[in-house]
């Protein structure tokens, strides 16, 4: 079954992970097992909306035509995951691959419990049959830290250990990522706090808006700094950052995070909860992008959220986060491309990947309303900025519609648009993902004009799967 989701709503993206139908929110546990990417996510099998948690499941030989499989974790009634199978990782654990994820009992009071699942047929590259550990390996945070959110564990491997992650906040409002050892997968011991809101890095680059930082990610670079990358909650998503640093021994059984840099880690209103998958020769990041319409909307068409392209995320030598599309997405390229001439309109397809390099000033539109209204994406290479102006196409949330200004080197910009997904790569150096919902009556057609500029775009093929 390919991943195609049949849907009527011109606005469904078709060539990223989303389920045929209703909720996706997170991803969850990215894995490679026997040469298969496997992937999962938040969702609700039932309605379009935020409830009834379970985790999805697709996966793909390259990371482009993805195979959708059963739902893999599912509530247990009277278990510590009735209210919901929420977010955590996948992990091999001495060969069997194992989930590790926030159980929510029917008493929970925000304070989630961190549960077990294990693929019960590990030969199979499919892993589509699971078996949840009736006890959570850890049924609450330690008692003397006034933990009042906590949440999604994350799984890493450093000094020949093994540790997780948890997402924490704390009562006086400081957010914070809690640590264990956890070798032994089954007997988790408190190891300390990796980082809280009280490092100077962090409040330099996060600020004091986030009471929690949920989704805590780490991975590690070839040059020997980690990054660590959390999601900003302040009772609401409100945004993502990154951290780049180094891990530190903290006496004989604790761990520290040391923070030099960081930043935003994408600059549209659109996109949350990432999760990382460290490979051996990179590490590969997909994030949840909500919509960004109202609920009516979403109701009419049957289905809400998708996942963004996968990226390869590294570091530069300054400490900024290093992100690219992942290269497999050339792929989905169809045979020969499109070329635009400048200042002469062109059609474009629902969905696109767009390329452009400019030597000065250059507006690209790639929407056009009835009322003459554009879209457009400005680079300004003697400015070093990149604006996106889709204040034409307003988006429903207390964010607004206003230009997004993106200050990073501006001679290339890649743009991704799948139906109502768009994503600008500029350069290598920030990402911008919105959601932009397309009206019956406007036209997608590109037009060029400014400085000399080069324009090539690719029409995705339909993924199939053989």
């Amino acid at each position: 079954m390919s991943l195609t989701a049949h849907s009527t709503d011109p606005n469904a993206p078709r060539f990223r992970v989303r389920p045929p139908a209703n909720w996706i929110n997170d991803p969850n546990g990215p894995f490679r097992w026997r040469d298969r990417h496997h992937l999962f996510y938040q969702h609700n099998p039932d309605a379009p909306v935020h409830a009834n948690v379970h985790w999805g499941h697709v996966s793909s030989h390259d990371l482009v035509h993805w195979e959708h499989h059963p739902i893999a974790l599912a509530p247990t009634p009277g278990g510590p995951d009735e209210a919901g199978c929420w977010s955590g990782c996948v992990v091999d654990d001495d060969g069997v691959p194992t989930a590790v994820y926030t159980g929510v009992d029917r008493h929970h009071t925000g304070l989630g419990a961190i549960c077990l699942a294990r693929a019960l047929m590990p030969e199979d590259e499919t892993l589509t049959d699971w078996r949840p550990v009736p006890k959570p390996v850890v049924t609450s945070p330690p008692a003397d830290l006034d933990v009042v959110m906590f949440r999604d564990p994350f799984v890493f491997s450093s000094g020949g250990r093994r540790w997780a992650l948890v997402g924490a906040g704390h009562a006086d409002g400081t957010p914070s990522v809690l640590v264990y050892d956890c070798d032994d997968l089954a007997d988790w011991r408190f190891a300390g706090v990796l980082l809280d809101g009280n490092d100077p890095v962090a409040a330099d680059v996060f600020g004091d808006k986030a009471v929690g930082w949920e989704c805590p990610q780490l991975f590690g670079t070839a040059g020997g700094e980690w990054v660590l990358v959390v999601s900003l909650w302040d009772g609401d998503p409100c945004g993502t950052g990154y951290l780049t640093g180094r891990l530190r021994p903290y006496g004989d059984d604790e761990l520290r995070f040391e923070a030099r840099s960081g930043g935003r880690l994408d600059h549209g209103r659109d996109f949350y909860a990432p999760a990382v998958l460290q490979e051996p020769e990179r590490a590969l990041m997909w994030g949840w992008s909500w919509e960004a319409r109202e609920q009516s909307e979403v109701d009419r068409a049957g289905w809400a959220g998708v996942l963004t392209a996968p990226r390869v995320v590294d570091v530069h030598a300054d400490g900024a986060l290093r992100v690219v599309p992942a290269p497999e997405l050339e792929l989905l390229r169809a045979a020969e491309p499109f070329v635009a001439a400048p200042g002469r309109r062109a059609p474009l397809p629902e969905s696109y990947d767009l390329s452009v390099t400019a030597s000065g000033r250059t507006t690209v539109s790639l929407l056009r309303s009835v009322s003459g209204a554009e879209l457009t994406v400005v680079l300004d290479p003697d400015a070093g900025t990149v604006t996106l102006d889709r204040s034409g196409w307003p988006r429903s949330g207390p964010e607004g519609s206003a230009p997004i200004v993106v200050r990073a080197p501006a001679h290339e910009v890649r743009i991704l648009v799948d139906g109502s997904l768009w994503e600008l790569f500029v350069g290598d150096r920030a990402t911008v993902t919105e959601r932009v919902y397309r009206r019956p009556d406007d036209v997608p057609e590109l037009v060029v004009t400014g400085a000399a500029a080069t324009v090539t775009g690719w029409e995705p093929v339909p993924p199939t799967h053989d």
